[in-house]
């Protein structure tokens, strides 16, 4: 009779009836089912991410130059004409605006076209001189005036499409909605709901600024934490683009990947040249993908976001929930106020099965002693998105509260003062 009592009040144990007790212990775990460590990455340097600027600027196709020559363009009894230049940095330019053409020649009235790509602006001026000397002469040597003026840099047109625009750090992506969540009583809330959305800009960047750096800096600055941590540059290919060793992505098009974060000492996988953006190219920053885990049991249940840049083991994703962690088995909501329990207290629950899925779609439960991985931190799984971290108890430790909770507990409570106007009682729980 004694024997079924028991049975029947273990019945609902959930030690007993844990569908998920019979794991793989973490030391025998395989290679491939381990998560990738997100530690030891650090932040590219950004000079990589720009271009080397010359010490001169050299002319090319696009520029606009403003070009004077007395008697030709120009009349020498009238001003030299002044145009405002479109660049800050850059004064107002005397003469007439005259663009270098694609062929990198400089059209110019009277004469033949002058060749200036690759020439500062003083080599131009001189080549333009010399054309007009030079037999059959149209000016006289030692008293022609020529003057040439850098007025508009050339430019690459270039679409930055960026998706980290948000106000957290640690974005769920649901159903269209971007949610923040934290632990508290009784379940996980949001913190704060936006609409998913992204960015948009065409940006002109001039001659010698038109690389990834300058794009970021002048989108909005540099990736956040709500972004993927890489740059993706997508190109159209043209017949005069030299084939890339990057599998072209669709049709006439392909992709360079830039990451933000790389090992120490590990090459990079791109050249100086792949951060030089030209018109056509798009920038793109896409939203980091939400790395989610789940708990259930003795934990908090709720959906809790992965850090970004670094790892997360069981111990920390426990405490991170709120969950019970060595504490004697005392519930986390602390209703009472009271920091410690009555009594001696329960064995805190210690056995974790993490369910992990494999790229196969399978799922495979791996047993974690929490009682080892707070000793050894070889024990403490790092866990990764998708995973799902179940706390029960071991059966030893279950029984223990049985017999504690239940068996061996004592409740006294009588009366030690009785008079017609008082009653005075005492009541003792042990042990």
């Amino acid at each position: 009779m004694l024997a079924g009592y028991v049975l029947s009040a273990l019945a609902g144990c959930a030690a007993l009836t844990n569908p998920v007790a019979n794991g793989i212990p973490v030391r025998r775990l395989p290679p491939e089912l381990l998560a990738v460590s997100k530690e030891g990455k650090i932040p590219i340097a950004l000079v990589l991410l720009g271009q080397e600027r010359p010490p001169v600027y050299r002319l090319g196709p696009g520029d606009v130059l403003s070009v004077y020559v007395e008697g030709v363009l120009g009349n020498p009894n009238e001003p030299i004409p002044l145009y405002s230049s479109d660049s800050a940095n850059l004064p107002p330019a005397p003469g007439f605006p005259l663009p270098v053409r694609e062929d990198g020649t400089l059209p110019l009235p009277l004469v033949a076209p002058v060749r200036v790509a690759g020439l500062t602006v003083e080599e131009a001026e001189r080549a333009v001189r010399a054309a007009y000397v030079q037999p059959p002469t149209i000016l006289k040597p030692g008293l022609e005036r020529v003057l040439v003026t850098l007025l508009r840099p050339r430019s690459q047109r270039i679409l930055v499409v960026r998706e980290d625009r948000g106000p957290t750090n640690v974005e769920l992506k649901r159903e269209g909605i971007l949610r923040s969540t934290r632990a508290l009583r009784g379940g996980v809330q949001p913190l704060i709901d936006v609409n998913e959305s992204g960015t948009g800009v065409v940006l002109d960047l001039p001659a010698y600024e038109n690389d990834v750096l300058n794009a970021l800096l002048r989108s909005g600055g540099l990736p956040g934490p709500n972004a993927a941590p890489e740059v993706i540059i997508e190109r159209r290919l043209y017949r005069s683009t030299p084939q890339s060793s990057l599998p072209p992505q669709g049709a006439g098009s392909y992709m360079v990947r830039i990451p933000m974060r790389i090992c120490p000492g590990q090459p990079l996988p791109f050249s100086p040249s792949d951060v030089v953006l030209h018109s056509g190219d798009v920038v793109y920053v896409r939203a980091r993908e939400p790395e989610l885990f789940y708990t259930a049991g003795y934990l908090p249940p709720g959906e809790f976001a992965l850090p970004r840049d670094y790892d997360l083991d069981v111990v920390e994703a426990i405490a991170l929930v709120g969950g019970t962690l060595n504490n004697g088995g005392v519930a986390i909501d602390n209703l009472e106020g009271q920091i410690v329990a009555p009594g001696i207290g329960t064995p805190s629950p210690t056995l974790l099965t993490v369910l992990r899925r494999t790229p196969d779609g399978r799922q495979v439960p791996i047993q974690v002693d929490l009682a080892e991985a707070l000793r050894d931190r070889r024990e403490a799984l790092l866990v990764q998105a998708g995973d799902v971290l179940v706390l029960q108890e071991q059966v030893d430790e279950a029984l223990t509260r049985y017999v504690l909770n239940d068996v061996l507990s004592l409740r006294i409570f009588s009366d030690v003062i009785r008079t017609s106007r008082t009653v005075g009682t005492v009541g003792a729980t042990g042990p």
